[in-house]
């Protein structure tokens, strides 16, 4: 009976392990078919919502545009990182108790730092969207909780921009040492949205040449040598995203970005500056419509200065369209050297040949010639060809023309295609239309045919289209020994300092004329600024040649205003440089000699000073007198600095820091601390360059600078209210 009763419990037993194991096997089983569910047939849609987690959405990486430089490595165009400093409020790391905490002295360093808010106000930001956030978070739960039915609730805490203006890297890290801030950022709450602007060290100079970018640095260059060389500058993008890893979130690059390479320019700052300076004051003085100035080298075809002044409003100008290349009217006078060298090397006359000039008129097919004095009724008789174009007369020049291409006026306009002056050239710089091509019709030109006159009007300027450019590059080719090469500005590409590519110079005519024939043009360009036009581009110091031009403009089916230019080169002798002075719509009594040509002599003087004027290798100290050097105001640390290699002694202000202002005597140097107040307009007369814009960016300003030298005036007053934003104006002598 025992041994049934234990046979029976043993049944029992295993039956009831049967069944565990049976059930234990089905479990398996289960486990088994699901995990093969989850990974192929679930597996795509777990792995998407896996990575929503994990993974924010693939960002472009901006890779760092490059540089422009002028020919002597001096930045013209950089970019700079700038940071919008935003602060989450959802953030879930934030505690109340930490943030009411440290607020108020959060509050405090960024109103001293920025000054852009109060105290007051920044506190009221950290306190008001802290509430908000509270509310929205709220809000957000019950959504969530209630299905995400109905209108998803609205966030407005989770970027609020903290500072108002993007800042720099230096202040970036300052606000990471801020109190609240200087926790990890899924505490504080704090990120940052970095950006990248376009900065040009040297202001508006050869603004319009460089060019621009978009506001949206992504979208690239929008005008100049920034849109031109817009493919080569902005490098190539890179992708990264952003994962969570172990509660943080950090950016995993997928693709490194490429950064653009840099660009070297043929443009000399100083030449730059001078020649700016040079046409706004006489645009200026004569009340312009615009103005354009060029220099070149000869020997290279190498752009040293390129200026575009518009009028903004009376007695204010700015770079704005490309007029060098833009101005598609009728050159007037400058052309008549082309008509030179054509019926000098045709063999039509010499220079010493007689035209019948008279009292300055001539009529042709019922329409009259005349010259610029014509209304004096002064009978000048016959006039060689030198003297005719020493007083640049209309008349002779036409006559001239008419007596060797009156029957083969096709021959006239071929001579001229033939010198390469309507040669299309790819610029340097973006152009749209016609611009930047010189356009001169053939007499069987359907589109535009010929009149009974066009042949004469021709000879002298008019009937034509001849951008300054091109006029620069045909005397460049007379004083160039007959060889015309294109003027370009863009010299190298450099990536990481490399040379990647070098433009060279291009021959566009080997030879314009015959060996003679350019030596009589030559002659008598000198002669037209010692003895005609020109006379007050003479200068005293070296000689000049060249050629003034004063056309009227085609407006409206007539005439409104003048065109006054002057094109030539120096020193006559041995030419370096090559220039174009035009002037358009000035007020008064135009003058190509006067107005343009004086620009053209101050360029040349202040490069001749610079550039071609050898320097005295040693100088021997003066026994008796004593020489201190003239030192700006600036700052106390870098006076201190430059004052002790030079070896010199001086006098120390009250406090050994901040702003100072230097004066020199005789005997020596001292130093006066200059007050900076907050909230007022720094005084930056007698500073430079650097320490003056450094000054007023720093206060909140945007700043434009001409001249050279040290600060002679500022267009807002030292010590006035500041105004953040404001744009001032300083010039330097």
């Amino acid at each position: 009976m025992a041994k049934a009763t234990k046979d029976k419990n043993k049944d029992v037993s295993i039956s009831r392990y049967g069944w565990i194991v049976l059930i234990l096997s089905v479990v398996f089983v289960a486990i088994v078919v699901n995990i093969l569910k989850v990974k192929y047939q679930e597996g795509p849609m777990w792995k998407k919502v896996g990575l929503e987690v994990v993974t924010r959405e693939s960002r472009e990486i901006l890779p760092n545009r490059g540089n422009i430089y002028s020919y002597d490595d001096r930045l013209l165009a950089t970019s700079e990182p700038l940071y919008g400093v935003y602060m989450d409020f959802l953030s879930e790391g934030i505690k109340e108790d930490t943030l009411r905490e440290y607020v108020d002295l959060l509050s405090e360093s960024l109103a001293t730092k920025f000054r852009d808010k109060s105290k007051a106000q920044y506190k009221k930001i950290f306190l008001d969207n802290w509430a908000l956030s509270r509310k929205e978070l709220a809000a957000l739960t019950k959504y969530n909780k209630a299905g995400k039915t109905g209108k998803r609730p609205t966030i407005r805490t989770r970027y609020v921009r903290i500072v108002r203006p993007d800042i720099n890297y230096l202040d970036l890290k300052e606000v990471y040492k801020m109190p609240f801030f200087n926790q990890r950022s899924n505490k504080s709450g704090l990120f940052t949205e970095e950006k990248t602007t376009r900065m040009k060290p040297f202001g508006r100079i050869a603004g319009r040449t460089v060019g621009s970018i978009y506001k949206d640095i992504s979208k690239g260059g929008a005008s100049g040598l920034e849109l031109k060389f817009d493919t080569i500058l902005k490098g190539k993008p890179g992708i990264r995203s952003r994962k969570k890893v172990k509660g943080r979130w950090i950016d995993v690059v997928q693709l490194e970005a490429e950064d653009g390479w840099d660009l070297k320019t043929t443009l000399d700052v100083d030449v730059q500056d001078q020649a700016e300076q040079a046409l706004y004051d006489k645009l200026v003085e004569t009340k312009a419509e615009s103005g354009t100035a060029i220099v070149m080298e000869t020997a290279t075809g190498e752009i040293k200065a390129l200026v575009n002044l518009d009028r903004l409003s009376e007695g204010a100008y700015a770079e704005g369209n490309p007029n060098a290349f833009s101005y598609m009217s009728e050159p007037g006078s400058t052309f008549k050297t082309i008509s030179l060298m054509v019926a000098l090397e045709d063999g039509v006359v010499t220079p010493e040949d007689s035209l019948y000039v008279g009292n300055g008129l001539f009529t042709y097919n019922r329409r009259e010639v005349r010259d610029h004095d014509w209304r004096k009724g002064i009978d000048k008789g016959y006039l060689t060809i030198t003297r005719g174009m020493e007083t640049s007369s209309n008349v002779l020049i036409s006559k001239m023309i008419l007596k060797g291409y009156e029957n083969n006026r096709t021959g006239y306009a071929q001579r001229i295609h033939d010198l390469g002056i309507t040669q299309k050239i790819e610029w340097d710089v973006p152009l749209s239309g016609k611009e930047g091509t010189a356009q001169i019709r053939f007499p069987d030109d359907k589109a535009n045919p010929w009149s009974k006159t066009t042949l004469p009007w021709m000879s002298f300027g008019y009937e034509t289209q001849v951008p300054p450019i091109y006029m620069l590059m045909f005397y460049n080719g007379i004083a160039n020994n007959g060889k015309m090469i294109k003027p370009f500005i863009a010299k190298s590409l450099l990536n990481n300092g490399s040379v990647e590519e070098e433009f060279e110079t291009e021959v566009i005519n080997p030879s314009l004329c015959s060996e003679k024939t350019l030596k009589q043009v030559q002659d008598i360009l000198r002669k037209v600024v010692t003895n005609g036009t020109g006379k007050a581009v003479n200068s005293e110091l070296f000689p000049i040649s060249g050629k003034t031009g004063t056309a009227m403009i085609a407006s409206g089916g007539g005439y409104s205003g003048y065109y006054v230019s002057f094109c030539g080169y120096f020193p006559s002798d041995e030419p370096k440089y090559t220039c174009f002075v035009g002037i358009r719509r000035p007020q008064g009594l135009p003058s190509g000699g006067l107005m343009p040509g004086a620009v053209f002599k101050r360029i040349a003087e202040s490069i001749y000073a610079d550039k071609l004027v050898p320097h005295q290798a040693k100088v021997v100290p003066d026994s008796v007198n004593i020489h201190l050097p003239k030192v700006k105001d600036g700052l106390y640390e870098n006076t201190k600095i430059v004052l002790d290699k030079l070896n010199q002694t001086y006098s120390y202000p009250a406090e050994k820091k901040g702003w100072v202002a230097v004066t020199t005597d005789s005997l020596q140097i001292g130093m006066e601390n200059r007050a900076v107040s907050a909230g007022l307009v720094p005084n930056v007369i007698g500073m430079g360059a650097k320490d003056a814009l450094f000054a007023l960016e720093d206060a909140g300003l945007k700043v434009s600078l001409s001249g050279a030298g040290r600060v002679t005036e500022q267009t807002i007053k030292g010590g006035t209210k500041l105004v953040k934003g404001s744009h001032i104006t300083i010039r330097l002598k």
